[in-house]
């Protein structure tokens, strides 16, 4: 299991982002042994179909060169010219080839890990250039495996080799009594079948290395539990941090409340514990609006500006709890409370108008009765706390 330096287990799967920034500085499963098969198996097909094609041509290629005459000997711009000639074709005629390899060695590391190009890569870290951590790799668990995997390879490489080898024990005696031209296309065939076959041997090693790097790369980034917390923290924010984001939060909104109060047309009291502030404009609302609302310190704040500002202050104990437990700021009024509202809102509106409006007992409004204890006070202190 994967420790930390101060001995502290990492029994935790990497984090997103642990492994986003484990990907930013360059840090992604690759396998070796995955991008030889590709090659190797690449570069035997390819000659398996059109390696026949090249030899031939390639043969062409040589005898033109042997074929000089008086003139390319005399003259060296003519012998110069055939130098370059073929030359040119023979890489006109490897070009395919080395663009089929160039391709693969690009794309075959993309399949396990995907495209990554990371700058942090290329710094140069002096801990490389340290001896003694350059004997602690020789002797880590990393080059233990390396070595099973290089002797695996050796082992099956080799038995592939041997068994083709005794499978066309015959075919190889054979070439030795043939003409020149054949032996040598059959030779060829011989070493391109047996180039096939252990490439294709390779999938085995493919195969067990795969795996075991995707595992050594998660282990490699496995936390501890104390840093998913720490990391937790930063990307949740700690407690303390948070708790002043919503202090700040909170002072904005009333803020913002308090800056509205000298719009109402009423504001409606307990008298001291709540205040609630109150507009409506039959032009612009089709329900009265709830401006501003606050207890004990703000509802003193709420009745200030109010009288500062020559706002009519209705004492309606029940209608107050019952919007102030009920109401939320910059939403209309609950549905059940039209009625109380209304009775309020003409009451002021007379006043406003200099009518002498008549005896109205503000505390027994039409208000339900659900509607005036605290049921709901718990989340109106979660509220105005958020």
């Amino acid at each position: 299991m994967a420790e930390n330096e101060d001995g502290t287990e990492k029994t935790e799967d990497p984090s997103d982002k642990k492994l986003r920034e484990a990907r930013e500085k360059g840090q992604v499963p690759r396998s070796r042994e995955l991008s030889t098969l590709l090659m190797t198996l690449s570069a035997a097909l390819f000659l398996y179909f059109f390696g026949h094609f090249m030899v031939v041509r390639f043969e062409e290629i040589m005898i033109q060169g042997f074929q000089l005459d008086r003139g390319h000997a005399y003259d060296i711009g003519l012998l110069t010219n055939r130098i370059l000639g073929m030359a040119l074709e023979s890489i006109y005629m490897s070009l395919p080839f080395l663009t089929l390899m160039m391709l693969v060695a690009i794309v075959s590391p993309m399949l396990l890990g995907g495209w990554n190009f990371s700058t942090h890569a290329l710094v140069p870290k002096l801990s490389k250039l340290n001896p003694i951590s350059g004997i602690k790799r020789m002797f880590s668990m990393n080059a233990l495996v390396e070595l099973i995997k290089a002797l695996l390879k050796f082992t099956l490489v080799s038995a592939v080799a041997s068994y083709f080898l005794w499978h066309t024990y015959h075919e190889v005696v054979s070439i030795g009594m043939e003409p020149l031209k054949i032996a040598m296309e059959h030779s060829a065939k011989l070493v391109l079948e047996a180039f096939i076959f252990v490439s294709l041997s390779l999938i085995i090693i493919a195969a067990i290395d795969v795996p075991f790097q995707m595992y050594q790369h998660i282990k490699q980034l496995k936390m501890t539990k104390q840093e998913v917390k720490e990391e937790h923290k930063q990307q949740e924010g700690s407690p303390e941090v948070k708790g002043r984001i919503r202090q700040l939060q909170r002072e904005m909104s009333q803020k913002r409340m308090m800056q509205r109060v000298p719009e109402a047309d009423v504001v409606i009291t307990n008298p001291t514990h709540f205040a609630v502030a109150l507009k409506y404009d039959a032009d612009e609302m089709q329900e009265p609006m709830v401006l501003a609302m606050g207890a004990d310190f703000m509802a003193t704040q709420i009745r200030t500006l109010a009288t500062e500002h020559n706002i009519p202050l209705i004492e309606a104990p029940p209608l107050a709890r019952a919007l102030y437990y009920n109401a939320e700021v910059e939403r209309p009024i609950p549905y059940d409370l039209f009625k109380a509202v209304a009775a309020v809102l003409a009451y002021v509106y007379q006043l406003r108008d200099g009518r002498m409006p008549q005896e109205m007992d503000f505390e027994t409004l039409p208000i339900p009765e659900g509607m005036k204890t605290e049921q709901t006070s718990e989340s109106r202190e979660r509220e105005l706390e958020e």
